[in-house]
């Protein structure tokens, strides 16, 4: 299934049905008075996030949804019934803008969570609400209330707990298949990955948490080249980002890790400031009695302070440590948001 990231609809919800002018016309009741029924409400249109749904494709094509007309009035004070209401299945994740005025309309985060986007219009008034002591036989009525018309921007971004973070062939999609059960492609070329791909890794029976790996960054990515600054808004939501970078013997790691800094620093300073692990990978290329060396003069070159890790995505090696660290830090982080919460 492609994956879609972002969609524009058009709602429109249904009309007020209008009241009704009747007037009772029955034998043996000389005054018979007013009898028409109220319309129907128009419905409405909701959104609601669903767990099922992964992507936004099914909005690639069908972009117009109206929902049902409330009915008119009839004689006899008959309501007319109430139009149908729309609700339309969202990925949980999805952010939902008014496009005319940038307004956030709502984040949808929780599965069952529902929105209402174009509410329905009110119903008219049959002649029957008019009647009183000194109009014993109105004639007028209320039209029903116009249902509400909006565009829609629906941006999904993905719920994740870590996101990984690197150039092409940094060994992003080797280490969420090393840890997880997600199957990206793997390959010796760049832009393997083309969307986003989220991995569960269990590290007990009880203990897990959701990774997301997206398309690897380039120079000149915050001004539209390559494909992951589209994908990087996907990692708003993370708790802590893991740094991949190549230390293979012909790579630049110094200048590597650079380059994406520079890159998140222009899309965005609060992501920048995002905690952040360093994941040296690939060692297995290097040699024994070189591996800590190297490691260790880029560490130095960086003047890193925060948690290293030298791994092998691809021999899995380091990758169990590596999981348990992450995963003791986000329970701690989880523990120290609800006392903030509590206090």
């Amino acid at each position: 299934m492609k994956f879609i990231d972002e969609a524009m609809i058009e709602v429109r919800a249904g009309d007020g049905g209008n009241g009704c002018v009747s007037f009772r016309r029955e034998k043996y009741i000389p005054f018979g008075g007013p009898d028409g029924g109220d319309g129907g409400d128009g419905g409405s249109v909701w959104l609601e996030a669903d767990g099922s749904v992964n992507t936004l494709v099914d909005f690639r094509h069908n972009r117009k949804f109206l929902a049902q007309r409330g009915e008119n009035g009839r004689g006899r004070n008959c309501t007319g019934k109430s139009g149908e209401d729309i609700v339309l299945p969202v990925p949980v994740g999805t952010l939902v803008h008014e496009e005319d005025t940038g307004e956030l309309l709502g984040d949808l985060v929780r599965d069952g969570q529902r929105l209402l986007v174009a509410k329905g219009g009110f119903h008219g008034l049959g002649n029957t609400r008019f009647k009183s002591s000194t109009n014993r036989v109105p004639r007028q009525s209320k039209p029903g209330t116009p249902g509400e018309i909006r565009l829609l921007r629906l941006e999904l971004r993905l719920l994740a707990d870590v996101g990984l973070l690197g150039l092409p062939n940094a060994g992003k999609s080797t280490l969420i298949r090393a840890v997880s059960g997600a199957r990206p492609k793997v390959a010796d070329y760049p832009f393997t990955t083309l969307y986003p791909n989220l991995g569960v890794v269990r590290v007990s029976a009880q203990r897990s948490f959701v990774m997301a790996d997206i398309p690897g960054l380039i120079a000149g990515a915050a001004q539209g080249a390559g494909l992951g600054i589209r994908f990087l808004k996907h990692l708003s939501r993370t708790r802590l980002l893991l740094h991949l970078v190549d230390m293979g013997p012909t790579a630049d790691p110094v200048g590597d890790i650079a380059t994406i800094l520079a890159e998140l620093e222009k899309f965005s300073p609060e992501l920048g400031q995002r905690e952040r692990w360093l994941l040296l990978n690939k060692i297995d290329l290097l040699p024994a009695q070189e591996r800590e060396q190297r490691c260790a003069g880029v560490i130095e070159a960086l003047n890193w302070r925060g948690p290293v890790f030298r791994i092998s995505a691809l021999q899995r090696e380091g990758t169990d440590a590596l999981v348990h660290a992450v995963m003791d830090f986000l329970e701690k982080a989880g523990t120290l948001e609800d006392d903030a919460t509590d206090g």
